[in-house]
């Protein structure tokens, strides 16, 4: 039986809680792989087309900038869901950090990242606000709804 837990994770309360449900209620024998997706704003600082305005290109530092610390505070809320886990008995080499850029959208990647061997996504409900989540639907629905042949753990 496979004992893979992928924990969709941001730098959220949410995100937390959901490591706080996996210390709680799984075996310290399960591997976790607490996964971030983020934008690719990267991308675009690397851009030097005459198409960009000049008022992006004046405050490209800036934005830039903002990039790289979207992902500083993945990479540390990273290691505090780590620290967690290992409080909680589980082993380091038990627990992955992977952190991915955008391909398709954030759920259908956790989907997609699900179909390599987990038995359970763990998630926290709450991402956007309700009538963003009307309109556009959130995260967690998204998951709950497309998802094939892994659990679903949806953590308030």
């Amino acid at each position: 039986m496979r004992k893979n837990v992928l924990v969709a994770f941001d730098d959220s309360e949410n995100a937390m809680s959901a490591v706080e449900a996996v210390a709680r209620t799984f075996t310290t024998d399960h591997e976790i792989t607490l996964y971030s997706v983020i934008h690719d704003t990267a991308a675009v600082c690397g851009m030097y087309s005459p198409e960009l305005s000049p008022h992006f290109l004046s405050l490209r530092r800036e934005f830039c900038s903002l990039d790289h610390m979207k992902r500083e505070m993945i990479h540390q809320a990273q290691q505090r869901a780590k620290e967690r886990l290992v409080q909680a008995g589980f082993t380091e080499e038990n627990i992955k950090l992977k952190v991915e850029n955008v391909k398709k959208g954030i759920a259908r990647d956790i989907i997609e990242e699900a179909k390599s061997d987990y038995s359970t996504i763990v998630l926290g409900r709450r991402g956007i606000s309700g009538v963003k989540g009307f309109f556009l639907g959130s995260v967690s629905s998204k998951v709950v709804s497309s998802v094939k042949n892994v659990s679903v753990l949806v953590v308030d």
